[in-house]
């Protein structure tokens, strides 16, 4: 595996239109695409990315576990410095909402809720595995997609998803063995995912196909993002709760206090 940088900037540009005036089409005419905070911290990646419609227009990664706290405030300014913006600018705030690490959806989450209660904006919420299953390095495959979370032990949170985007298996917390996903022998199987490597390792079903690198991201949240805000599927800000699929068990500390 190659090595990963401790974060990873993609800035993109549009060409005439500014931002505030994007913005004041979206808000007051309706005429231009949507404009979206997306926050992705569901794993050990943190990332954080602003899109116009259905394309992500700048973002922001770090590949450093247990630093989502620190970096995600931090990647927002940067990121509305760069297209020269306020918060005033989005029409929604878009939250990967689980399942993943319980910490790091808490910590997205919360700073999610925080803007938009601070700036009047609606919450959309996206399936984590959903958004991997977007991810555009695994997007077109032919055959079944399925993203995989790790859940500790030998236990993954999966889900399956077909060339039509259509879920084939919801979202579930699934302990493997040796002939799991066996149900969809005969065809064409991509795993991919933190989970993935476990899968790997013990795994007999034919046609199967595994990729590595392939982590949950912002840039499989914009199309899902758009689609709902299109449709007003908004999630209540007061009562969100992201889905953990699995009941928190505490461990021991990392670091002696």
């Amino acid at each position: 595996m190659k090595e990963m940088k401790w974060f990873q900037v993609l800035i993109l540009s549009y060409p005439k239109n500014s931002w505030t005036e994007m913005k004041s089409k979206s808000k007051k005419t309706g005429m231009s695409d949507p404009v979206f905070l997306l926050i992705e911290t569901a794993t050990e990646v943190c990332s954080v990315g602003i899109s116009r419609g259905k394309k992500i227009t700048v973002k922001r990664e770090t590949f450093q576990g247990n630093s989502h706290a620190e970096n995600i405030g931090r990647f927002v300014v940067e990121l509305q410095q760069e297209l020269k913006i306020e918060p005033e600018a989005y029409d929604a705030v878009v939250i990967s909402g689980g399942p993943g690490s319980y910490t790091g959806l808490r910590i997205g989450t919360s700073f999610a809720k925080g803007m938009c209660f601070g700036k009047d904006l609606p919450l959309i919420a996206i399936n984590t595995l959903e958004g991997l299953s977007r991810n555009p390095q695994v997007r077109n495959l032919k055959g079944l997609r399925i993203p995989m979370l790790d859940a500790r032990r030998m236990e993954v949170y999966a889900s399956c998803y077909d060339e039509n985007d259509s879920c084939i298996l919801e979202p579930a917390p699934l302990v493997l063995d040796n002939e799991s996903f066996g149900d969809f022998d005969g065809k064409e199987l991509h795993f991919f995912g933190n989970g993935m490597p476990k899968f790997r390792e013990i795994s007999k079903v034919r046609n199967a196909k595994f990729y590595d690198e392939v982590n949950p991201n912002v840039d499989g949240l914009a199309e899902l993002a758009y689609t709902k805000f299109i449709a007003g599927e908004f999630a209540d800000v007061a009562y969100f709760e992201p889905e953990y699929l699995k009941a928190f068990i505490a461990g021991p500390p990392k670091k002696m206090l």
